[in-house]
């Protein structure tokens, strides 16, 4: 099943402005507060070193998230950019500089809980890979499909699957997903990480959960 996004780049950059004209004791506190969420997500991270990595990018990184985040076997998922040439991007540099990047979740996952194969399978279900540089309204080069790979054994698997999704006519269409050896992982500013689980009432992507069911189950 693929999806459609129903969400545009600036409308997340228009919520910053409900945070400006704050006085300068709450400045203080936004600031001890992001201090200690910093300190105690660095704990975490050390924590997950021992789980490999997988980057993904199907369009608006919000839903792509948040449904990761639901498999089992996933340890954690976050939001960033990668694949363009600018260095540290904010989310406004990627929506407005042309910076080559795309809107990715990195995840650390257990792979024996969910394999590798699995989570590029579950991948493929939760967007439509078959639609290049867009997702639904969302056009621009951040929003394209891709499988940043970690080693050529994940390179190997992507491709693979790729390929026989292509030859079953599962999608309308070829599927142009790139398939390209990670950059640098630049994360997103804090507001857009957990996004979905932060704001309930929105939803990027929708995905059948019996068929990712389905997939965890194989072999």
């Amino acid at each position: 099943m693929v999806a459609l996004l129903n969400y545009v780049c600036v409308s997340a950059v228009l919520l910053l402005t409900g945070f400006y004209g704050c006085e300068k004791q709450g400045l203080t506190m936004a600031n001890e507060q992001r201090e200690k969420t910093a300190n105690e997500t660095e704990k975490d991270e050390s924590r997950l070193d021992r789980y490999p990595v997988a980057t993904f990018a199907g369009g608006c990184f919000w839903g792509v998230e948040y449904n990761f985040a639901r498999i089992p076997g996933v340890k954690a998922a976050r939001v960033g950019f990668m694949g363009g040439h600018l260095d540290n991007p904010s989310y406004k540099d990627v929506c407005y500089k042309n910076t080559g990047h795309a809107e990715v979740v990195q995840l650390r996952y257990d792979p024996n809980t969910a394999t590798y194969k699995q989570l590029v399978k579950i991948f493929f279900i939760m967007h439509d890979p078959t639609t290049l540089n867009r997702q639904g309204p969302d056009v621009g080069d951040q929003y394209r499909s891709a499988i940043f790979y970690d080693s050529p054994e994940q390179k190997e698997i992507a491709e693979k699957v790729k390929a026989d999704l292509n030859a079953s006519g599962k999608f309308n269409g070829a599927i142009v997903t790139e398939i390209t050896k990670a950059g640098p992982f630049w994360k997103a500013e804090e507001y857009h990480q957990q996004y979905i689980k932060k704001n309930p009432s929105r939803s990027c992507h929708v995905v059948d959960l019996n068929e990712i069911k389905k997939i965890l189950n194989e072999n």
